[in-house]
């Protein structure tokens, strides 16, 4: 495997700034060689260009429904997410987008399926499943699992659609959903595990659940970690922490199972907010479940 490694410093989805240094931080806490100890190759494509929010109207563009701040701004970055990430694709390597805020995964999930159909493992604390009509706050890292799937407003919108069924995306770790939002996950073919869900049943049984129903019909999976996953006493530095998260060891299972079904195509990592951490832990966090993801053990 060749990991191409994407930066996306976009902090324009959220309402708290610092997490466009996320990819900075991460590579910081030892990504490269994190990488090459597993075994893999490294190639490091740098930073895509990320519009920076001051002297911008949020309003600028609108949905004909609904808000959705700096929608110009994020379908310009999400565009070149999607190119970077389908040419890793072409070129027989395996994209790593660094995240930025959570509204990347629009064009890494688009640029992933670009050429296939592929399931999708989403692990977050929220579903990240509000549209432009029930969002409370018009942040789209709060909408991206609707984006790609084109719901509500973003199904007039073709620049967010992906060759992803609904039946195909599994989310795990869910704990903080709107009620709108909470409505639409329920009533959709989204495969969603709480963590109550995994409370009872344990992380391992909830993931392989999830894992099927993401590769159901497919044979190329994507990966979208957002650190809030985590609980915030493992990975404090991110800009919408939720207690009762995920564990530490936890996430390293999940990240085991991913790596054991060799369809991993394509993972990001987002939402790291080094404002907010504290001795770039969440950064080191990251890099550790990332080096599992791709098949680094213990022994």
């Amino acid at each position: 495997m060749n990991l191409r490694v994407i930066g996306a410093p976009m902090d324009l989805g959220s309402d708290r700034r610092g997490v466009d240094m996320g990819p900075s931080a991460i590579r910081y806490a030892g990504l490269a060689e994190a990488v090459r100890d597993v075994g893999i190759s490294y190639d490091d494509a740098g930073d895509l260009p990320v519009p920076q929010p001051e002297g911008r109207d949020p309003d600028a563009e609108r949905p004909e429904t609904g808000s959705a701040n700096y929608l110009k701004e994020t379908r310009w970055v999400c565009r070149r997410v999607e190119s970077a990430v389908a040419d890793a694709l072409d070129d027989g390597e395996t994209p790593l987008v660094l995240g930025g805020d959570h509204s990347i995964a629009v064009g890494s999930v688009a640029g992933a399926s670009r050429d296939r159909q592929v399931g999708v493992l989403w692990l977050d604390a929220h579903g990240d499943f509000n549209t432009p009509e029930t969002t409370p706050s018009g942040n789209v890292h709060g909408m991206p699992a609707a984006a790609f799937l084109g719901r509500g407003a973003f199904g007039e919108m073709t620049w967010t659609r992906a060759n992803v069924d609904a039946e195909n995306v599994a989310m795990v770790g869910l704990r903080d959903l709107d009620d709108a939002e909470a409505d639409a996950v329920r009533d959709s073919a989204v495969d969603a595990h709480t963590m109550s869900d995994v409370d009872r049943r344990g992380i391992v049984p909830v993931v392989e659940e999830a894992l099927a129903s993401a590769l159901d019909g497919v044979d190329a999976l994507h990966v979208s970690l957002d650190m809030d996953f985590l609980d915030p006493d493992e990975a404090p530095g991110v800009g919408t922490p939720v207690t009762g998260g995920v564990t530490y060891r936890e996430a390293h299972a999940v990240m085991e199972l991913i790596a054991e079904t060799e369809a991993l195509t394509s993972i990001e990592v987002v939402e790291v907010n080094p404002i907010l951490d504290s001795h770039n832990r969440t950064a080191d966090l990251a890099v550790e479940l990332v080096s599992s993801a791709l098949g680094g053990r213990i022994l």
